[in-house]
């Protein structure tokens, strides 16, 4: 049956849940595969070891289990006290002995499922706050946690890749890029078009928020046209691969 609250893909949880559970099987496996000097090596993510990936998706669980929390009892509780609370909590997650911090990422995994699994179809249409801000239904929680552990796990270095990931949330994830990189700054025009799709992606600057003249000399700028398979789309959108195209994306999250 259709989730009630199937707005976009994102609030679908049919879908959602099973990614979520899916990603967080692959991420523990990938973790448990590497040793403990492995850990302290770098990930793709510039300044960050692999432990710091780790803490992060650990952390990240426990952020998002007291935004379920804030869904199921109606008391306002933020994923963070602020930005600088959760660069400390990655920074000292990234010391920890590597059997800890591999214990935490599948404990702290368990407890959100079960945070989730404790929602009602009540709490899931529940309004609450993302760490950028952002009033999303509980609904969306679970998509806030299948970018974390399918992206990260790539961003560990340890054998997965874009090509991974299932073909429909390679989709949803260019959807959710596109529309988010088009509310950015200086964002250029581009058309994505996947060769392995039927569809093509496009984003560039809004016209709802900007004056006439700004609306005008976006719709004259020629949009730059990208042809590429839709996971190598996916890992340039995301910032997380180079091409040699004559724009520069603002960063997605």
């Amino acid at each position: 049956m259709t989730s009630p609250y199937a707005m976009t893909s994102r609030h679908d949880l049919t879908v959602t849940l099973p990614w979520m559970r899916e990603g967080t099987a692959l991420l523990l496996g990938a973790t448990d595969r590497l040793s403990d000097p492995d850990l302290r090596a770098p990930s793709s993510l510039p300044g960050w070891t692999r432990a710091h990936v780790i803490g992060h998706v650990a952390r990240n669980a426990e952020a998002l289990v007291r935004l379920a929390t804030w869904a199921r009892t109606g008391v306002p509780t933020p994923m963070y006290a602020s930005r600088e609370q959760r660069t400390a909590e990655i920074d000292a997650s990234a010391t920890l002995p590597p059997d800890v911090l591999r214990e935490q990422l599948k404990s702290t995994a368990a407890e959100l499922d079960d945070a989730l699994s404790a929602l009602d179809p009540t709490a899931w249409g529940t309004e609450v706050r993302s760490a950028l801000g952002r009033t999303i239904p509980a609904a969306e929680i679970p998509w806030m946690r299948v970018r974390e552990v399918w992206l990260h796990t790539i961003d560990l270095a340890a054998g997965a890749t874009f090509t991974d990931l299932p073909a429909a949330l390679t989709d949803a994830l260019l959807d959710d890029v596109t529309a988010t990189l088009s509310t950015r700054p200086g964002c250029p025009p581009v058309h994505l078009n996947p060769t392995d799709r039927g569809r093509t992606w496009r984003f560039g600057p809004p016209t709802a928020e900007t004056t006439a003249e700004a609306t005008a000399a976006a719709q004259a700028e020629t949009p730059t046209i990208v042809e590429a398979p839709a996971a190598e789309l996916l890992a340039w959108t995301t910032g997380r691969a180079q091409r040699a195209e004559p724009v520069t994306l603002p960063p997605w999250l």
